[in-house]
């Protein structure tokens, strides 16, 4: 059985939505950030030396990185939730499987990093125009792509969505950017009334309550 060592607040939850969507049984491990620091617990060193989640641990390994678990339970498990590999979409859909830890989660981390220190004072000159730009540039860009989907790829969902996802709920609803991305938050919206991903809300809302 999986077991999925799980983070409050953090990419984690991708795993575990991933993880109800497909109905797959698993065993789950919480973890919680450190209410100072907001870091995530060193007991989780026990299980990765990063001690960062999501990790799984399946069939004897240990295995870390969001993207790589999601590429990976998709092809062992859900096989429905990615295109063919000989499939002419199946480039488009690796390209969004990607974009999320890397051209989108760049600027949004900038953005909150940014935000968090202009509250404490520090002036952010540089730092805080180059973010803006790429933040511009990226999420408008992401922006126009979603003006006629209801998904990222192939008009359903697929792991490119359980990547996405994540981040651009944290745009809309931490970052309160639905006005200067409406398809960014009519696709947020989409994704966040699927069965699968209330659920996985819910298992993450109950544990905080504890």
């Amino acid at each position: 059985m999986i077991t999925l060592h799980h983070l409050d607040q953090s990419r984690s939850f991708r795993i575990l939505w991933l993880l109800e969507e497909i109905k797959q049984p698993y065993q789950l491990q919480r973890y919680y950030r450190d209410l100072t620091t907001h870091l995530a617990p060193e007991s989780l060193k026990a299980i990765h030396p990063l001690g960062k989640s999501p990790v799984i641990e399946w069939e004897g390994k240990v295995i870390a990185e969001s993207g790589a678990i999601v590429e990976l339970l998709i092809q062992r498990l859900a096989p429905h939730l990615a295109p063919d590999i000989n499939d002419a979409i199946y480039a488009e859909y690796l390209q969004w499987i990607h974009f999320a830890e890397s051209s989108a989660m760049v600027p949004f981390l900038l953005k909150t990093f940014n935000q968090i220190e202009a509250k404490h004072g520090t002036k952010l000159v540089f730092l805080e125009n180059y973010t803006q730009v790429e933040f511009d540039k990226v999420f408008g860009f992401l922006n126009d792509y979603l003006k006629d989907k209801n998904f990222l790829v192939d008009d359903r969902l697929t792991g490119a969505d359980f990547m996405m996802g994540f981040g651009l709920h944290g745009l809309i609803h931490h970052m309160e950017q639905g006005e200067n991305y409406p398809y960014i938050k009519s696709y947020v919206e989409r994704l966040s009334s699927l069965p699968s991903w209330k659920a996985a809300e819910k298992i993450e809302q109950d544990g905080m309550l504890i």
